[in-house]
């Protein structure tokens, strides 16, 4: 009888058993986190650092409690059909399977929040189409560490395993198959609870485990395999997650920002119909740039530039990936807080563009990039654009696709120089440089030594500042140099120098310099203050142009007058959940998620919070209508 009482005593424990592995695995997970980023970690006192685990606990029961549920339904059918059901095999299948996805996710997430700032999410899927790519962007990455630090889970998950699951004991025969049956489907039932993360109306979420006014600790307290399933869950379609203040109100705030104001102070340009030649900047940081205040000899050519062109001291950045800084720069449009436009072609064709506007004004249009274009979706969002020409990555000899994203920059500039002579005037040419890119293997003699990511990131800028400016020395004995605005823009900034905190200004302030002979003598070397971000520069130019700008609803002049409402200007950036305003008067940055502050530099007031708010509950539903 006690053999009998033993055996379904363990038969139905289990379940629970099951359940608790995972739990355990996902706290395990967790504490790999916090002692891979232990410099971020030992930063927090000791109450936050168990809070880390406290609070988290609800999501990684959450996520635990949807990974059992094949296998307490397999636990049923076994019920049923009795012993010739091979239930240990099929679950140990199952989870050893289902173990390394969740340990892969779990190492990636390591180093990639390293370089983002954000837990794992959907994002990485957005680049699947060009593994290539995604392997040069991991190039940096300790590949060696991380592989082993896999290692490490899995045995130790293994290890759980076997401690708190152990073997399947048989169903003693005395003990009816629907008996047994009930008892599993109540197990199953009870799953519920904990995917709800308790019995309250409202689903568990996200911001149930935000707890501390640290980032960090809100970050470390996800579930990554959650994270992954719920951000591919959301399909962005409504209603509007950033409904901070009533529509009326929000409108009118935002509309203060693109009030008219008044012509251009300053008319830069000796004609009207220059050729443009739009030139991005990979991971142009502001930090690096001493014109702008950063550090001092990495960025020699805009530096000199800044004497003798015009320079814009305070843009920001409306994002922090290469695709919504495209977005930003050549469509005026805001970016979104948790995707991206770009990943949607029917939203992208209902967007203005710099090269469909100046090809309707008898401008011939190309577009030049050493990598694949296909990379993010970028393609789709220039073909609808309205280029005429591309040049990318496989129109290079093999020979000179010589970085592990493709052409190096040198590369590049060296082919447009060879081409422009050719190209119908007026021309709009976009260019996007690489170099800059992770992993920084650069073809040059190291110029800043050390083997840190930093040190490493600073010699890739300093390579493509270098080439820029031969570039620049060449082209300016070319005839069409005379009739020409040079546009150089970055793409977003980075977390290097520094390991800038993602929702940090220094992160997304980056360099806006005008070049060119088409630029009068008398504005060389001006300095524009107005604060600004990426959308505004597509309206500045414009209207440098004599062109029409109200396709670009989002963009304002940096040349007019400031708003009224906000002298000096005001800039707006998004990260992961959350978003910046930049002003005069100072920063301030938000969490969606704890719908709270953040952080504040200098004096900014509450209408400058407000603004935030405004603003990026405005843009993202217009985001939703298009």
């Amino acid at each position: 009888m006690a053999a009998y009482l033993c055996g379904v005593k363990n038969r139905f424990a289990f379940q629970p058993r099951y359940f608790l592995f995972w739990l355990a695995y996902f706290i395990l997970a967790k504490a790999f986190f916090v002692a891979y980023h232990w410099d971020q970690t030992q930063a927090l006192p000791g109450t936050t650092v168990a809070g880390i685990f406290g609070y988290g606990l609800r999501l990684d029961a959450a996520a635990t409690a949807y990974m059992c549920a094949a296998p307490f339904f397999l636990f049923v059918v076994s019920s049923l059909a009795g012993p010739r059901f091979p239930l240990e095999k099929a679950v140990r299948f199952f989870t050893t399977a289902l173990g390394i996805i969740v340990g892969m996710l779990t190492i990636a997430d390591l180093e990639l929040y390293s370089a983002w700032g954000f837990r794992l999410d959907a994002t990485p899927l957005q680049y699947l189409s060009t593994p290539q790519e995604m392997a040069a962007s991991a190039g940096s990455a300790p590949v060696v560490t991380l592989l082993a630090l896999l290692g490490l889970l899995l045995r130790l998950g293994w290890f759980l395993y076997k401690k708190v699951v152990g073997p399947l004991p048989a169903l003693p025969p005395a003990f009816g198959r629907g008996r047994a049956t009930l008892a599993g489907l109540l197990y199953l039932a009870l799953l519920v609870v904990p995917m709800r993360g308790g019995v309250q109306q409202i689903p568990v979420n996200q911001s149930d485990v935000y707890f501390s006014d640290r980032p960090y600790a809100n970050h470390a307290a996800v579930n990554v395999p959650w994270n992954v399933v719920n951000s591919l869950r959301m399909q962005n379609a409504g209603p509007n997650p950033y409904q901070f203040l009533p529509d009326s109100t929000a409108t009118r705030l935002t509309q203060q920002l693109y009030a008219p104001t008044g012509p251009d102070t300053v008319s830069l340009l000796q004609t009207t119909r220059p050729n443009v030649l739009f030139i991005i900047l990979e991971s142009f940081t502001g930090k690096l740039v001493g014109h702008l205040g950063g550090e001092r000899g990495v960025t020699p050519t805009l530096d000199s530039l800044s004497q003798v062109g015009v320079s814009f001291r305070n843009l920001y950045a409306a994002g922090d990936r290469s695709q919504k800084g495209l977005v930003a720069l050549l469509s005026g449009y805001p970016n979104q807080p948790t995707t991206s436009i770009i990943k949607s072609p029917r939203k992208t064709e209902q967007l203005p563009h710099l090269a469909r506007v100046l090809r309707g004004q008898g401008y011939s249009t190309a577009y030049y990039h050493g990598g694949e274009l296909a990379f993010a979706n970028m393609k789709s969002y220039l073909v609808t654009a309205g280029y005429e020409r591309f040049t990318e990555r496989a129109d290079f000899a093999r020979r000179d696709q010589n970085s592990k994203w493709g052409a190096h920059d040198h590369v590049l500039l060296t082919r447009m120089l060879r081409e422009l002579p050719r190209q119908r005037a007026p021309f709009f040419v976009t260019a996007f440089t690489l170099s800059s890119h992770e992993p920084f293997d650069v073809p040059m003699p190291t110029r800043f030594p050390g083997e840190s990511e930093a040190a490493q990131f600073r010699n890739s800028v300093y390579y493509t500042d270098h080439v820029l400016g031969q570039f620049l020395r060449q082209a300016s004995r070319q005839p069409w140099w005379a009739n020409t605005l040079v546009v150089l823009v970055a793409d977003h900034g980075h977390h290097q120098p520094g390991n800038t905190p993602n929702h940090a200004p220094a992160k997304f302030r980056i360099p806006l310099l005008l070049t060119g002979g088409a630029l009068k003598p008398a504005v060389r070397g001006r300095s524009i203050a107005t604060y600004g971000s990426q959308t505004d520069v597509p309206a500045t130019l414009l209207n440098q142009l004599q062109l029409p700008a109200t396709g670009f609803s989002w963009s304002r002049d940096l040349l007019a007058p400031s708003p009224p409402a906000w002298p000096g200007g005001a800039a707006f950036y998004c990260f992961t959940d959350g978003f910046g305003v930049a002003t005069p008067a100072g920063t301030v940055t938000f969490d969606n998620v704890a719908r709270r502050e953040i952080k504040r530099t200098g004096k900014p007031t509450k209408a400058q919070l407000e603004l935030g708010e405004a603003y990026e509950q405005t843009s993202f539903a217009d985001y939703l209508k298009k």
